[in-house]
């Protein structure tokens, strides 16, 4: 079915531009100057466009030249980044498969080695060889590891230490630090869960560690119906899309109030810039087409499990072409990288969480072709908006860890009759949700319906 959506017309579109009214604030003076500024490249755009109908488009040869130059060097800008380094592995590694750029098996290795190093003796991952241990890094590790996808890379996860370190750094209420003595936010519960289930903890282990965790994030939730970092902080674009995504994977939808996130999270789209925003008032940016991006689908998805009705599912309440707009002309860095916003420069970190959001953009319909802006050529790989890893790549390390832990004699047996496992991608477990299905899917190709069960019950 063809999408009613349309591309803009950039001119007509200025109307949305801001009007303070006389007021001048610093806020209202920083938006007015950003939308100056893309004004700019929107009408120089459209001159191009004219001469030009192949226009715009993903500039894909440059930004592979970048994520492989910064995966094997890095620049001494990155210096003070010396405790994400897992992070930037991951920003590298996503990045280049939704530009399904692929690496030399050689140093895919060489990767896998590094990460080995940054692994703690007590569980989880630091933020570098020697590091303590830390929830974010761990997170960023794993789903390296899953995106690398080698039987080493996945063996280098060490499940029994690392539910050590997420039962030191777990609460009695649910919450997690993201650091044995740190901080405790959202965030900790996201990178937990996420990680515990791409590594296939059990239903009764994930009950015992997530005990809880459900209510103490829906207590995060503003009076604006997004999410803060922990109870009574502002509602913001990467805490909400931690929140939602952790309900989505335990079971969460009856925990919160659904609806005012929705409406929050897609008030948030810039209506002139076509990016979102992250937090009420503030300027566009890059990084948020996937944060917010991605919280549409999810929250839909969570709406539609909550409510048994899967037509919620069939259209996509977000701008997408507004927003690969935003991010293949105002976003791209000549000579490779992707930004926040004109005139910032080219980052590891914006550039996987824009590109993310480009993905989700063209792949969050699951009934639809991809709705791709400009030439064929433009179209990126998809995403699973929950892990924002591949999908192909978050079924198979689920489904390794699962074999993992089959008895031989069980395995054997099943290989003989033939028998292969169905994996769920849209069941929940935990927080007295493990019966509740949704009859959504996500299939390897990419579609929004973004949770699955780390449950057995299916295949015992």
């Amino acid at each position: 079915m063809d999408s009613e959506e349309r591309p803009r017309n950039l001119t007509q579109y200025k109307r949305f531009r801001t009007n303070d009214e006389g007021r001048k604030t610093f806020t209202s003076i920083d938006q007015i100057r950003t939308e100056a500024s893309i004004e700019r490249i929107y009408d120089r755009y459209e001159q191009l466009v004219a001469l030009d109908p192949t226009l715009p488009k993903l500039h894909r040869g440059d930004h592979a030249r970048y994520l492989q130059v910064s995966l094997e060097r890095l620049s001494t800008a990155y210096e003070s980044l010396d405790s994400s380094r897992p992070w930037m592995v991951y920003w590298i590694l996503n990045s280049a498969s939704i530009l399904n750029l692929r690496f030399s098996h050689e140093l895919m290795d060489r990767v896998v080695d590094f990460l080995i190093k940054c692994r703690c003796k007590t569980g989880g991952f630091g933020g570098g060889p020697g590091q303590d241990a830390h929830l974010a890094t761990t997170y960023a590790a794993v789903n390296s590891l899953c995106i690398i996808g080698t039987e080493k890379a996945l063996n280098a996860i060490d499940r029994h230490t690392l539910k050590q370190f997420m039962w030191a750094v777990r609460e009695s209420n649910g919450a997690f630090r993201m650091h044995i003595g740190g901080e405790l936010d959202v965030r900790g519960a996201y990178c937990a869960i996420s990680s515990a289930k791409l590594c296939s903890f059990t239903p009764e282990e994930e009950l015992k560690l997530f005990e809880g965790t459900s209510s103490w994030i829906a207590e995060c939730q503003t009076y604006e119906g997004g999410f803060g970092g922990a109870p009574d902080l502002e509602a913001h674009g990467g805490y909400s899309f931690c929140a939602a995504a952790a309900l989505m994977l335990l079971g969460g939808e009856n925990q919160c109030d659904l609806n005012a996130l929705f409406r929050w999270t897609i008030n948030r789209q810039m209506a002139y810039e076509g990016g979102f925003q992250g937090r009420t008032n503030k300027l566009v940016d890059g990084c948020y087409s996937f944060w917010q991006g991605a919280l549409v689908p999810i929250v839909q998805s969570l709406i539609a499990r909550k409510e048994g009705q899967q037509q919620v599912l069939n259209v996509s309440l977000f701008n997408r072409y507004a927003l690969q707009e935003y991010v293949l002309i105002c976003c791209q860095r000549p000579n490779g990288g992707l930004i926040d916003k004109p005139g910032k420069p080219a980052d590891l970190y914006h550039t996987c969480y824009t590109l993310s959001g480009l993905a989700v953009a063209q792949h969050c319909e699951t009934h639809s072709l991809p709705l791709v802006l400009g030439e064929e050529m433009n179209e990126v790989l998809p995403i699973h908006p929950v892990h924002n890893i591949p999908p192909k790549a978050a079924m198979e390390a689920y489904r390794y860890f699962i074999e993992l832990d089959q008895p031989a004699s069980a395995a054997n047996e099943e290989q003989c009759n033939g028998k292969q496992d169905d994996v769920p991608m849209d069941g929940s477990t935990g927080n007295g949700s493990s019966e509740q299905n949704s009859s959504s899917h996500m299939s390897e190709s990419g579609s929004s319906s973004s949770n699955y069960t780390s449950s057995r019950t299916s295949e015992d």
